[in-house]
């Protein structure tokens, strides 16, 4: 199998109000390090990944001191008001980069726990994929709905239920025009995946690792601090 570069795009852009902090969430301390910087080391220091193009946004006061120890070149544009604005910025800006139309790795800055095993999973599963997918979880707990009222109203099955992850993987062009189909139909997309759906195409789920945690609430930063020590030791 051959083995092409990849591009790797973080959108940065957000706030993340449920942290209460006081910036936003990739910019906290962890372990000696921003969130963002433990996240981008890691697809930095990945030999697949060609690039990275971080969205951040526009007067962003803490970029500034974000430093990675990497030879990975890090393109940054201004991001959008949603995650799709800002993907769809860092495509715009990749396709005057390359020339060709490269596999696209699109990851959460707030998920600083991802392995190079899951990143090398994707891509041998992905590679040869006529469309791509993502990173994701089977769901293994008894699952509810509940109303407005928080009653439970039924009890979904899991069978076949994942948790949508990332990285989340397509075609430059692919994804470009996905996320550009929603934008016109004014739907909301809350990952890549979602537009990709809105086409009609079927990506394909590719497990991974649990400890690849979404820092969003604050409890979220005692456990990636416990994950990243446990990684180091299985190293």
């Amino acid at each position: 199998m051959n083995n092409p570069a990849v591009w790797a795009i973080v959108p940065a852009a957000g706030i993340g109000s449920r942290m209460q902090a006081d910036r936003p969430k990739q910019y906290l301390e962890l372990e000696g390090r921003t969130v963002v910087e433990h996240t981008l080391q890691r697809l930095a220091s990945h030999s697949r990944v060609k690039g990275i193009i971080v969205a951040l946004a526009e007067n962003d006061p803490w970029w500034s001191q974000v430093s990675v120890k990497s030879d990975t070149t890090i393109h940054i544009v201004v991001g959008g008001a949603q995650r799709a604005d800002s993907v769809s910025n860092a495509l715009e800006a990749l396709a005057k980069i390359s020339n060709d139309d490269p596999w696209v790795l699109v990851h959460d800055a707030a998920r600083p726990c991802l392995r190079h095993q899951d990143i090398d999973h994707m891509l041998e599963q992905l590679s040869n994929h006529p469309v791509g997918g993502i990173l994701g979880i089977p769901v293994t707990d008894t699952v509810k709905r509940a109303n407005i009222e928080q009653e439970i109203t039924e009890t979904v099955e899991r069978q076949g239920l994942w948790r949508a992850s990332t990285p989340q993987m397509f075609r430059l062009k692919t994804l470009k025009d996905a996320l550009q189909l929603a934008k016109q139909q004014k739907l909301t997309v809350t990952d890549e995946a979602s537009a990709i759906e809105l086409t009609g195409l079927k990506a394909m789920m590719v497990e991974g690792h649990s400890d690849n945690i979404k820092i969003t609430v604050p409890q979220d930063l005692a456990l990636a601090k416990l994950f990243l020590q446990q990684q180091r030791e299985q190293i």
